[in-house]
């Protein structure tokens, strides 16, 4: 399993539109991606503008393939304008994650 967490600062005044960016690609990817496992949008209780996306893929394989949905590249298209960097990523494996389903 591949987890990915990627870390987003948003622009003040910003939020919503960027909320309403990640729920396109987040129902997308819930619906229509078996090899997602798992898709968070978690926000910073002491910074507003400050996000962090938890996403568990089954395979790097699923996790290419994600990045090469409709609505991954829309949500990108959206936010990419209204964040105020690049977007910092970390990778992990899973190896006991057997909990999952």
């Amino acid at each position: 399993m591949l987890v990915q967490m990627v870390h987003i600062e948003v622009k003040p005044g910003h939020v919503d539109e960027f909320i309403e960016a990640f729920r396109i690609n987040y129902e997308g990817t819930r619906a229509h991606e078996e090899g997602n496992l798992r898709f968070d949008v978690l926000r910073d209780p002491e910074n507003e503008h400050k996000f962090m996306i938890y996403e568990v893929f089954r395979s790097d394989e699923d996790f290419q393939a994600h990045r090469q949905t409709e609505h991954y590249k829309e949500c990108v298209r959206r936010i990419d304008p209204i964040i105020t960097g690049p977007r910092s990523k970390t990778y992990f494996n899973a190896e006991m994650a057997d909990y999952l389903p």
